[in-house]
């Protein structure tokens, strides 16, 4: 079965898309990935998207254009994957997530945007989307989900493997000697760095490239002791988190509290450090053995080596090295829930996520024909991915 991927995650910059065709063997479920992009958001509609995004208000106005704008830049992603991937049997859109509403370690709703209609009506494909508020519902946190892939990659290593994601905020699945995996996120990871480089215009493409600031600044301990002390870091998992909390004016507001000017280069560098601290303590406390690192923070030698030397005795690489690269993991996440969904088994992990059970996730939007779904079958123990055949 083909799916297509798609999704946009905190760091709003663009669409990940990945094609990826699933087959059964036994009690694994096989995976090719076809083919796999990044489609940038127009820089006026990422204007509009960020300045619509907390703490700033949005009127119902913006919102509903928002909500059609990117939901078509989605049809468009759509389009161009189908045409480079092949055609596929159901396409699965996360949209963009635009508030996660947490009032403490309790998750009360989540929002994301991108009306799944113009991608059927666009592509003739059914399109699974809304996917997150099924586990809210249940009780969960409706994060991470990483953990409903990570916990079938890392099924049958042994330790406590644990798969990391340094995207807009760090996320972390950790398996125990069991199998039972735990997941949470764990802080900003690239969040603070993009904010502060968008402000002050460090660099054209919007973010630290390849962390080249961050490793000409120095650290400010003291700057960094005040953001580590952050409460949401001492919440027990599963938790959750987003560019609710952690945004361009939280940090001007610790920043203002230490009452002394930082270069950018500075900041870039504390702020990477606090990445890194917050990471490794986490994984530390929870007794990862080896760490699998996916995201855009896995291109960031800063924050690689940052980890390395904080988790000695770890070996820290990226998911490449399980058959699924960094940067496509997310989308390919997407495929893999729609594959589940579509066989009539569930997308989440309780454990990992907080809900009380297992549930199907998603709602599915029908394309041009009539949505007949297979008899629902057993559940993959784990998954594999076979890069032959893989297209750039």
């Amino acid at each position: 079965m083909r799916i297509l991927g798609l999704i946009s995650g905190t760091s709003h910059d663009g669409i990940d898309a990945a094609v990826v065709d699933f087959s059964m063997s036994g009690d694994v479920l096989k995976a090719r990935v076809l083919h796999q992009n990044s489609t940038p958001y127009d820089s006026v509609l990422r204007s509009r998207l960020l300045a619509a995004l907390p703490p700033a208000e949005c009127d119902m106005a913006e919102f509903a254009q928002l909500d059609t704008l990117i939901g078509q830049a989605f049809a468009d992603a759509a389009v161009t994957a189908i045409e480079a991937g092949g055609d596929v049997d159901l396409i699965v859109s996360h949209g963009q997530t635009v508030f996660h509403w947490a009032d403490g370690p309790r998750v009360l709703g989540t929002l994301q945007i991108g009306q799944p209609a113009w991608i059927a009506e666009r592509t003739g494909s059914p399109v699974l989307g809304d996917i997150r508020v099924r586990d809210v519902a249940a009780g969960g946190q409706g994060a991470p989900l990483a953990s409903t892939i990570d916990a079938l990659l890392l099924a049958g290593r042994e330790g406590r493997p644990a798969a990391l994601n340094l995207g807009g905020i760090s996320n972390v699945t950790v398996l125990d000697e069991r199998g039972r995996a735990t997941a949470w996120d764990i802080g900003p990871a690239n969040a603070l760095m993009d904010a502060v480089v968008v402000d002050r215009s460090a660099h054209p493409r919007g973010f630290d490239a390849d962390g080249l600031l961050a490793a000409e600044g120095t650290v400010d301990g003291a700057l960094l002791n005040r953001l580590l002390d952050e409460p949401y870091y001492a919440l027990p998992a599963p938790k959750s988190t987003g560019k609710e909390l952690f945004h361009l004016g939280y940090l001007e507001d610790a920043l203002r509290a230490h009452a002394a000017p930082v270069s950018t280069v500075d900041l870039l560098a504390t702020l990477a450090e606090l990445t890194v601290q917050t990471v490794a303590d986490a994984l530390s406390a929870a007794g990862a053995s080896e760490v699998f690192v996916s995201g855009g923070g896995a291109r960031n030698p800063v924050l690689m080596a940052g980890l390395a030397a904080a988790l000695p005795g770890v070996h820290v690489t990226t998911t490449a090295v399980l058959g699924v690269g960094a940067d496509e993991k997310e989308a390919v996440l997407m495929a893999l829930v729609g594959w589940l969904a579509w066989h009539g088994l569930p997308g989440n992990v309780p454990s990992a996520t907080g809900a009380s059970g297992h549930r199907l996730l998603g709602s599915f939007s029908p394309g041009a024909f009539p949505l007949h779904l297979p008899e629902p079958r057993r559940a993959p123990t784990s998954l594999r991915f076979d890069s032959m055949g893989r297209t750039p």
